[in-house]
């Protein structure tokens, strides 16, 4: 645990800078430069290029993980992985671009209501794909290095404060809209860019090919594996972006600026579990390598546990406290959204609790039964937004999306478990759930005050002092109970 912690730490401290400048973006400058239909256009043509880009992509940021052990050796080049991990998914986006511009006209079909607006940007879509594409590949590639500081900072930090550059100079006059969407498209190419430039500093640029690189494993295998590792991943992909999409063409794009808000208001819970999941993916890589499943079993433990416990703490502390974070907003139209955030935090806190099942499967050897649960989950997905958003709007959305979280991660354990005799669950987990249960029922039933801002702190205080303590009392999660200890010895000097 000892890289997973130190990496894990490292990313969840820019996680969470990062999250602090997303919530300034979202609260304090998006909101009041954008209207909502405005949102709505950006968050629609970002979802457009990420599905866009896991297409280009053929599954080899997946490859790069699963594969880069057999090739990892600094001084031979890695044997010429690089240039095999981002040639293929070029030739890729080639084909996928004459594809999705041929498609133009059936694909302005799902936004008639808007449906100028997206013809305008329709083809700085292929940009900012390429761009997403590359940045995946490359942040695959420097997680199998244990490279994964740098691509977090540039994501999470650097790209919000870029963002919110752009938003500025819109809501000052200095740019038009049209000007500030291409400045968004051009901050999320730019970090692309920034990777090249780091693997260059860090010296691990090996772009010249080598015949070496089809010896080391076969060809036939590496394809077969990014063929099924596609399917799975833009399965995932459609189930995290369906809904944005969804919501934009059978509502309009200023709901999908309302749901996008609430979606990212959701993220926060997130941020643990993709913090260790960073450095996860190529350390179970090397478990199955090396057949080292007891060690899996106890990490797979071990990180359910601490998103138990991190997520269930979030969760409570954004839920009880929704009033004052859209107060911030001064946007009445996005509060429309508030019991859609509701919803996603059941979701999210879910998936947090049912651990590494997704990414255990797809490093297994039998990675090629996560395609089926995926390909299922997202027809499913489809069926149950085209179903429920014209009936219950952006509620509809939400729910959806906790059903088939719900599924896919109720799927995945059953399997990891039947299969390798693998769960993740112990006593603690339904001790941590009842005690987060004491210490939200307990921050709720505190009366509201004049002003949201002490109603929002005397409701915080209340939930950490219990949640914290009830959490260093029972020993429920000794990671968390140690690391309290060493604070509190550390304060006591």
């Amino acid at each position: 645990m000892g890289i997973v912690l130190r990496q894990g730490l490292r990313n969840t401290v820019i996680s969470y800078i990062g999250l602090a400048l997303g919530f300034v973006n979202t609260a304090f400058v998006v909101p009041r430069f954008l209207a909502a239909h405005e949102l709505g256009l950006t968050s629609t043509l970002l979802a457009i290029a990420t599905i866009y880009a896991q297409l280009s992509a053929l599954g080899f940021a997946s490859v790069g993980i699963k594969f880069f052990p057999y090739f990892r050796n600094r001084e031979a080049g890695h044997q010429g992985f690089l240039p095999l991990l981002l040639g293929v998914p070029l030739l890729g986006f080639g084909v996928v671009s004459l594809l999705y511009l041929s498609g133009k006209p059936l694909v302005l079909n799902f936004y008639e209501k808007d449906q100028a607006l997206i013809s305008s940007y329709y083809g700085w879509v292929g940009v900012l794909a390429l761009f997403v594409m590359l940045y995946s590949l490359q942040d695959a590639y420097l997680k199998g290095l244990y490279h994964t500081a740098f691509s977090s900072f540039v994501q999470e930090i650097l790209l919000r404060v870029l963002q919110a550059g752009a938003a500025v100079l819109y809501g000052l006059g200095y740019l038009s809209f049209h000007g500030y969407v291409l400045a968004y498209i051009g901050t999320m190419s730019g970090i692309a860019l920034l990777l090249t430039v780091y693997l260059g500093v860090i010296g691990e640029l090996h772009i010249r090919p080598k015949r070496e690189v089809l010896q080391v494993q076969p060809l036939r295998s590496i394809l077969s594996f990014g063929a099924f590792a596609l399917l799975a991943n833009i399965s995932a992909t459609v189930i995290m972006n369906i809904d944005t999409l969804m919501v934009g063409s059978q509502l309009n794009l200023a709901a999908a600026g309302v749901y996008s808000i609430a979606f990212f208001i959701s993220t926060a819970l997130t941020l643990p579990a993709r913090s260790l999941n960073k450095i996860a993916f190529p350390l179970l890589a090397d478990y199955w390598k090396e057949q080292a499943l007891p060690r899996m079993a106890d990490f797979y433990r071990d990180t359910t546990r601490l998103n138990t416990v991190l997520g269930s703490y979030l969760a409570l502390g954004i839920g009880l406290n929704l009033d004052f974070i859209y107060g911030l907003m001064h946007n009445p139209a996005l509060t429309a959204g508030t019991t859609a955030v509701l919803v996603l935090l059941v979701a999210r806190l879910f998936d947090g609790i049912t651990g590494l099942n997704g990414l255990i499967v797809v490093t297994s050897p039998r990675y090629r039964y996560d395609l089926l649960f995926n390909v299922s989950l997202a027809l499913t997905t489809i069926g149950l937004n085209a179903v429920l958003i014209p009936r219950l709007g952006l509620l509809g959305a939400a729910v959806a999306f906790l059903l088939a979280i719900v599924t896919i991660n109720f799927a995945r354990t059953w399997f990891v478990w039947h299969s390798y005799r693998m769960q993740p669950f112990t006593w603690r987990i339904p001790l941590i759930l009842g005690i987060a249960a004491v210490a939200g029922g307990a921050a709720w039933l505190l009366p509201a005050l004049p002003s949201p801002l002490l109603t929002m702190l005397l409701r915080s205080t209340v939930l950490t002092v219990l949640y914290a303590g009830l959490i260093l009392l029972t020993n429920s999660a000794p990671e968390a109970t140690g690391f309290l200890q060493k604070l509190s010895r550390r304060f006591t000097k």
